[in-house]
């Protein structure tokens, strides 16, 4: 089994003290987003665990823990989002340079094949027009060159939980935009993709459903059996995880996160906002079995 940590939440930057919690109970419990009543027991004990997947824009709070991890006997690997975008958007995200220099030292510990770059989503609007993502990409790649030899990027949606957000900035004279395509879009994601070449990184999409291949840009998967192979040697289930986005490319996993539960804040994202995130947080228990409240499976 695959565990997701997670899809739907920061746990490293928000959760850690949870999540090695629940490591060393061998096990915790996951709520149905979408049905509260239904609550799962999951497995946490190595022997269960084929590897753990980290999403995070923060993995400062977990790094005390990794020795622990590694000497408990988990493999795992992390995705790490890294856009610098201006704070209006990003308003209790790490700074560039604090960013930066987690970073680079968490690939110094666990190696740059397992930390993936994400520039994600690529959020086009009057403050980051395509210009300002050119300058922005090409500056990062640059100073996190040999530090990750792969980066993951894919478009702004209008989530539904992000749209209200999107209209909050119109009215403050700043218009998202959603519609790609053209000249100047072509343009930018073959600079993408000759900057991460570059810089000696492979580049790929996520769940996108416009066809980048022509910019050099292929679909990737976040969770990736052929990935999975060659950097850990392990056999995974190669199917399409059907809980998932049509036009993600991931196998099958287990994700333990809870959403509206994030904290950064960020003005696009699909998986919350930030008041109902501080709300959820007075019921956090490190030591429940769930992420928010105390559910029993």
């Amino acid at each position: 089994m695959i565990i997701s940590a997670s899809r739907r939440t920061d746990i490293p930057a928000f959760y850690a003290e949870w999540f090695m919690n629940r490591i060393r109970a061998n096990f915790c419990t996951v709520v149905n987003p979408f049905n509260r009543t239904q609550v799962s027991h999951v497995s946490l004990h190595p022997r269960d665990v084929d590897v753990i997947v980290f999403w995070t824009r923060n993995a400062r709070p977990l790094l005390p823990y990794l020795a622990e991890l590694s000497a408990r006997g988990y493999r795992y690997y992390f995705h790490y989002t890294l856009t610098g975008y201006p704070s209006l958007l990003e308003p209790y995200a790490p700074s560039v340079e604090q960013s930066m220099a987690n970073f680079r030292e968490l690939a110094g510990r666990i190696g740059a094949d397992k930390l993936i770059w994400r520039y994600d989503p690529i959020l086009v609007s009057d403050i980051t027009d395509y210009e300002y993502h050119r300058r922005n990409f090409a500056g990062l790649a640059a100073r996190l060159e040999g530090y990750t030899r792969r980066v993951v990027v894919s478009l702004a949606d209008e989530y539904r939980k992000a749209t209200n957000n999107f209209r909050k900035l119109t009215r403050q004279g700043i218009t998202v935009r959603t519609d790609y395509g053209g000249d100047a879009f072509a343009g930018l994601m073959i600079c993408f993709s000759a900057i991460a070449r570059e810089h000696g990184m492979e580049i790929f999409s996520c769940a996108e459903v416009y066809d980048l291949t022509p910019f050099g840009i292929f679909p990737g998967k976040c969770i990736d059996d052929k990935y999975l192979r060659a950097v850990f040697g392990i056999q995974v289930a190669a199917g399409k995880d059907k809980s998932q986005r049509p036009a993600c490319g991931c196998v099958p996993s287990k994700d333990i996160g809870f959403y509206e539960t994030c904290l950064h804040g960020c003005l696009y994202c699909y998986a919350g906002t930030y008041p109902a995130a501080r709300k959820n947080r007075l019921a956090h228990d490190p030591v429940s079995p769930s992420l928010i409240g105390w559910y029993n499976a």
